[in-house]
């Protein structure tokens, strides 16, 4: 089952598991979500579901905004943002959907905006290296530098590295593990960290990596060629056992 919600994030923090490790996580304020519109095959060429988050005053949408909403009840939501889900069917225009639509154990991917860092130049921006501050550099130890485009090309090519806006666009990061929800609180942890700053927005839906655990085969035989199969007895560590 396709599962999507839109939510805020809230910090990082961590949580200890059974085995006493510590597991790095992001908590999420998510939902609850109001369905505002619902896109078919027959209607719009593709099946899709528009969801609202986080409720606003009237006062502060335009009548657009308004007659848009009106047709989900008395939703009056600030953020709006379609999903394209397998199961569009089980899902109807007012219909809410709650953190608890994901479980412990759930791959999620999250999008979000980047924290922006303004105009900054390539060392900030690129990892680019400076030069010495000895003889002969002059005040250019920030600085670019000749970018080598000669009598041919006589261009610079697009995506070479330079000074511009960082950070403050779209970032997906794939796969995080859910490692806690509570319906009560209506948060949502996921393991490691997520693109925007405390209280941005981000979008959590099912991971597009299917990932198949790791184990041996039933018949596979272990090549004793192999250097991974092979004990060197000179090794401390083989000496130890």
């Amino acid at each position: 089952m396709e599962k999507a919600i839109i939510g805020k994030k809230v910090g990082m923090t961590q949580i200890f598991d059974e085995a006493g490790k510590v597991i790095p996580v992001t908590v999420i304020e998510a939902g609850p979500c109001t369905v505002v519109q619902k896109k078919t095959e027959e209607k719009d060429g593709y099946n899709a579901v528009q969801l609202g988050y986080e409720d606003v005053a009237e006062k502060k949408l335009t009548k657009p905004e308004l007659g848009h909403l009106k047709k989900a009840g008395e939703a009056r939501k600030r953020t709006l943002k379609e999903f394209k889900l397998a199961n569009c069917d089980a899902l109807n225009v007012g219909d809410e959907v709650k953190v608890d639509v994901f479980a412990e154990g759930d791959r999620v991917d999250v999008t979000g905006i980047s924290k922006g860092h303004g105009y900054q130049g390539v060392i900030k921006r690129h990892g680019a290296a400076r030069l010495k501050e000895s003889h002969g550099t002059g005040p250019v130890h920030r600085h670019a530098g000749s970018m080598g485009s000669s009598t041919d090309p006589s261009r610079i090519f697009k995506g070479k590295i330079g000074a511009g806006q960082m950070g403050n666009e779209q970032v997906t990061v794939l796969n995080l593990d859910v490692i806690k929800v509570d319906p009560e609180l209506g948060v949502i942890a996921v393991r490691g960290a997520i693109p925007g700053p405390k209280g941005g927005i981000v979008y959590l839906r099912n991971s597009v990596i299917n990932v198949k655990e790791k184990g041996a085969a039933a018949n596979a035989s272990i090549n004793p060629q192999k250097a991974s199969a092979r004990v060197n007895p000179q090794k401390a560590s083989a000496r130890n056992k």
